[in-house]
Formats: structure tokens, sequence, C-alpha cells
């Protein structure tokens, strides 16, 4: 099942954007979701988790900047980003879990999106 996220651009040091995902004839409504993130010559990297009861998890580097959230009812997985930063620069995958819980580990997502591209200027 290929995820789709959506709402990636260019913005100023300091804006924000709101990255959308779905996930077109099938619905994730029992599995924890997240936000991953990867920049040229990076590793892909954690962003946020949220669990099939919305219970949330950040890393550090975007904790109290960023918001992760869902509708479960339109099938949807949000990602509120305020105050960017050019680090934050980096393509933006989302991703569904195989459990229930928040996790930060690659390894125990089984489908992901194709990526939206975010670039902060400073």
């Amino acid at each position: 099942v290929q995820l789709q996220a959506s709402g990636g651009g260019l913005v100023q040091a300091g804006g924000s954007l709101r990255l959308s995902c779905t996930a077109p004839g099938r619905t994730f409504s029992n599995n924890a979701m997240g936000w991953f993130r990867q920049a040229p010559g990076k590793e892909r990297e954690f962003v946020a988790s949220i669990s099939w009861k919305s219970f949330t998890y950040y890393a550090d580097s975007v904790k109290g900047r960023f918001t992760i959230s869902r509708e479960l009812n339109r099938n949807m997985l949000y990602l509120q980003m305020n105050s960017l930063k050019p680090e934050d620069t980096a393509v933006y995958y989302c991703a569904a879990a195989r459990g229930s819980s928040t996790t930060s580990r690659f390894s125990e997502y089984g489908h992901w999106g194709q990526g939206t591209q975010v670039t902060v200027s400073s």
C-alpha cells in the first residue's frame, strides 16, 4: 500500500507548513503512524509518531515546534510544522507502523509514502 504525502514547499525560516498524508483504499486506524525525513547526504531520521489512540512521540529536534495528528474518520495524518529552521530542510515521508504504539524505529514501519520536499530558506 502506497501512502501519499503532500503539503511540502518553500518557506522562510520562522514560517509554517502543514503536511498531509493519506492511504487510498486502506485504513490504518489500528496502526501507529509516523513521519520521517531525509536531508541530502544524510540518513532518514525519525520526526514524530502517533499511536492508534493518538498518543504522540517526537524527536528532540522538533519537540515544541511540530505537532503530529490524525483524523481516523478521514484516514488522514498530519504534521503541523511551526518555527521552521533551515536544518528542517528535507524530504518528509509518512509511514504506517506494523503495531499500534508509537515508535521511532524505521524497521517497525511497513508502509511508506513517496515523500514531499520541504525547503526552509534562511
